[in-house]
């Protein structure tokens, strides 16, 4: 039986997953294998080292993960280990069931987003204070979670202009969760490393219940999730971590690249393994992807190669403007329909808000798509908001925009009734974008968003793009009517996706995972790819090329890029400049 489990796999797999003794860390790259592997190292552990199932516990990022995870190893071993799932997941049974040991009540509840928000605007509207959003507090807070940072510590590790404001906020909020016996999502991780910490008696019942741990996409984990680790596989040292540095990509939400390097000094002596065969892309994506990523210095970098076959070139189209790279990559897919399913095609962006001009080329040529993970463009909330004010503006008797503008909040409803008269009356002779800013200043509705939330930053940034269709139709009544227009080419699309499968859209980051045969890159240009907020900022710019990298090696068989000369984005006209990322090929074509 152990030949046969080993058997298929390569000679660095076979290594990785065999090893079972103590600490180890597989590197592994894009398309590796590595679920795989995370499978067979389960297989090997049960079948040829006897070890109990139930001593086994597999830690993922993602209950999807997890439950592809517990179906590959029930359809394998016809067993279920001692656990599989999130982070999250795991610190909430644990919570469930020690509550007491850490001042829970049995029976806790759990707050989601919303309930977050609406206790936050209760606090800061008790306290009088206006000059931060809920967003911007809750995301601070959840910062100093993830660094297992209480509020009486918040003041030694936080010193910036709005610390000694928000360690009092903190603090009354983690007494108002307490006192409706509730946690947030933070303390889920929080509070489990509390409660393992100050219980040397529970810790050990768990150190002694899971012998065997394995933990997926490593990279990840932030200082919380490290310690969580760190403790359940302290006493027997039988850690297997699975990650890869050139995929680390999500710092902003608090995952700490150097925690695979911390891994091997921690748990020393550590075993590190090798994934580097490709079994995903042709050897000339994966000889792209390292052009790419080699330049970054911080950290290991894998060098991929397959036995696949050499693949085909890599075209690097310039378009003149936006409008042009829309329809570069229509003419592409125009092309390739007969061969390859739309579902099987993904345009990949850095913004949510450059889909905006996809999404319209797309509706206007007829091919089907889907937004992954995201709203389509006259969907989201914010751009619905925006044209809200315009047009209760343009018609005062729109019940359904009077509506949703009062939802915005009270006193910002009456700024805007107050100011409707002279509102109205300039709508005669300002432009559409000038009137939107007007209305910006007189209601405050930007206020809502705070541009050290990564969400809110792409809300603006979706409210920018707006702004830049609205400056190509000067007069509002114009640019309503073209809005309506699109969403009526929405509603159609609709219904021919509701038959057929469409191409995918999705950013950069909700792309790690997936793969297609054929992948477009677009905007890869200086303030796009890399991001205007990286540029200056030595750390951030290799995430962003980290980021490219990720979306370069979800492409099988066919992969374009493309960037513009000339680009109408966040409301100004600007001249394009080639990403640095691409530097080093002059030739147009990889």
């Amino acid at each position: 039986m152990k030949v046969d489990i080993l058997q298929s796999l390569n000679s660095g797999q076979k290594e990785a997953v065999s090893y079972v003794d103590g600490p180890s860390v597989i590197l592994a790259g894009a398309g590796s294998g590595k679920t795989r592997v995370l499978i067979y190292k389960v297989a090997y552990l049960i079948t040829c080292k006897k070890v109990d199932p139930s001593s086994i516990l597999m830690i993922t990022f993602t209950n999807k993960a997890a439950g592809e995870m517990k179906k590959r190893i029930n359809n394998n071993q016809k067993t279920n280990l001692g656990y599989v799932g999130t982070f999250h997941s795991f610190g909430a049974l644990l919570l469930r069931k020690e509550a007491e040991y850490i001042g829970l009540e049995k029976d806790y509840v759990i707050y989601d987003d919303d309930d977050q928000v609406s206790l936050m605007k209760s606090i800061l509207k008790d306290k009088g204070i206006k000059k931060y959003t809920p967003y911007f507090v809750l995301n601070r807070i959840s910062m100093a979670k993830n660094m297992l940072i209480k509020p009486d510590k918040y003041l030694k590790v936080f010193s910036d202009y709005s610390a000694r404001d928000l360690v009092d906020i903190y603090a009354l909020y983690e007494k108002t969760l307490a006192t409706h016996h509730a946690v947030d999502f933070d303390d889920l991780i929080m509070k489990t490393v509390l409660l393992l910490t100050k219980n040397p008696s529970i810790l050990n019942k768990y150190n002694n219940r899971f012998t065997h741990i394995l933990v997926d996409e490593f990279q990840d984990t932030n200082y919380a999730q490290y310690a969580l680790t760190k403790l359940l596989g302290k006493k027997y040292g039988n850690v297997t971590v699975v990650g890869d540095f050139s995929q680390s990509i999500y710092s902003w939400r608090g995952a700490e690249i150097g925690n695979l390097q911390k891994f091997t000094d921690d748990f020393s002596p550590c075993r590190v393994f090798y994934l580097e065969q490709n079994y995903r892309s042709s050897q000339k994506i994966l000889d792209f992807a390292y052009k790419v990523i080699q330049k970054n210095e911080s950290h290991p970098i894998l060098k991929l190669y397959t036995k696949n076959i050499v693949g085909e070139d890599i075209p690097i189209y310039e378009a003149y403007d936006e409008e042009g790279e829309a329809s570069y990559i229509v003419s592409e897919i125009e092309k390739s329909k007969e061969k390859i399913a739309y579902k099987s095609m993904a345009v990949l962006y850095r913004t949510n808000a450059q889909s905006r001009i996809i999404e319209e080329a797309f509706l206007q040529y007829g091919i089907p798509y889907v937004l992954i993970g995201g709203v389509r463009f006259y969907e989201r909330r914010e751009v619905k908001d925006v044209l809200s004010y315009l047009r209760l503006l343009i018609n005062p008797s729109n019940d359904l925009a009077r509506d949703r503008i009062i939802k915005l909040g009270k006193k910002r409803w009456e700024l805007f009734r107050i100011q409707y008269p002279a509102l109205q009356k300039k709508a005669q002779n300002l432009t559409t974008s000038e009137l939107i800013d007007q209305i910006f200043e007189e209601t405050g509705y930007l206020t809502l968003y705070s541009l050290d939330n990564e969400e809110d930053y792409s809300r603006l940034e979706n409210i920018k793009e707006l702004k830049s269709v609205a400056s190509r139709y000067p007069h509002v009544l114009d640019f309503l009517q073209q809005v309506a227009l699109v969403e009526s080419e929405y509603s159609e699309g609709e219904k021919k996706r509701k038959h057929k499968d469409g191409v995918r859209l999705m950013t950069l980051h909700q792309a790690k995972g997936l793969e297609f045969p054929m992948v477009f890159i677009v905007g890869v240009e200086e303030g796009i790819l890399p991001h205007v907020r990286a540029i200056d900022d030595p750390f951030q710019l290799e995430e962003e090329r980290r980021l490219f990298y990720v979306g370069i090696t979800r492409a099988k068989d066919k992969l374009y890029i493309s960037f513009a000369r000339r680009r109408f984005l966040y409301g100004r006209r600007g001249e394009g400049l080639k990403s640095r990322f691409l530097e080093d090929n002059e030739s147009g074509i990889w």
